[in-house]
């Protein structure tokens, strides 16, 4: 599958690390045109992992997570990592949040036709994606949506899925799964996909069809959201937020102290 198995896909790119996991020092913009120089030159299996807080420290308990991040096209989605990023001389002006890649990337190339996937979400979400999609974007082609079933697919489930979408022949494989189930799934597969761009976009799914609320604009480029998301789901995240966001400030503190000491 050519680049597929490339061991360094941000060659050629400002890139910055981020306790161990290299981060591409990209915008939206320049993001989209990468995304299109692949689907032009037919450059199959590019994923594109957008790093976080929770994914970054995820990294840090996984060795195997952490291999398919520097594996893998990472880009500056929480707004720590743009602070981070700018605080070392890029300039990074937002995030690069999946949500708003799906919709900025799907309205500023309808004219172009580009086909498009959609893997994942709850039972019916796809669909209603897609139907959003294609009102809102006319000119994008929307091949095929699969919602997968919450277990495991058998091998010959996984293989049927496999060969749904090469013979929808997309440009751009939408791969709504959540952390770290989403970046696994796209990093497994990426060299049996005949696909140039495949984005782990999380919770775009829920968002752009309607089925979640997102948090208002100036709590995601402030660096709030994780607090929005938290008091509307405290049970379920708090972990997440509280115990993985701490982790993160100590261990950026206990590497700084290190290379200072270095």
């Amino acid at each position: 599958m050519g680049d597929a198995a490339a061991l360094n896909p941000t060659a050629g790119l400002e890139t910055y690390d981020v306790l161990g996991v290299t981060v591409a020092a990209v915008q939206i913009p320049s993001l989209i045109r990468k995304m299109e120089d692949w689907i032009n030159l037919r450059k199959m299996g590019h994923v594109i992992i957008f790093a976080n807080v929770h994914v970054v420290t995820e990294a840090q308990h996984d060795e195997q997570f952490r291999t398919i991040l520097n594996t893998s096209f990472n880009v500056p989605d929480g707004k720590p990592l743009i602070w981070i990023g700018r605080a070392r001389g890029h300039d990074l002006k937002h995030r690069v949040y999946g949500p708003d890649l799906l919709v900025d990337f799907c309205e500023g190339t309808s004219v172009k036709g580009y086909r498009h996937f959609l893997y994942g979400g709850a039972p019916g979400v796809a669909e209603q994606l897609a139907a959003e999609l294609e009102r809102k974007f006319p000119g994008n082609v929307i091949a095929g949506t699969y919602s997968p079933p919450f277990r495991p697919l058998t091998p010959h489930e996984d293989a049927q899925v496999v060969r749904m979408i090469n013979a929808a022949r997309p440009d751009v494989l939408w791969v709504g799964l959540g952390c770290p189930k989403q970046e696994k799934w796209a990093y497994e597969h990426r060299e049996r996909l005949e696909v140039p761009v495949i984005a782990a976009v999380g919770q775009a799914f829920d968002i752009h069809s309607g089925r979640t609320r997102q948090a208002p604009r100036w709590m995601r480029e402030s660096g709030l959201e994780w607090l929005f998301r938290l008091a509307k789901n405290p049970h379920r995240l708090w972990k997440r937020y509280v115990l993985r966001n701490s982790e993160f400030l100590w261990r950026l503190a206990i590497e700084k102290l290190q290379s200072k000491e270095a």
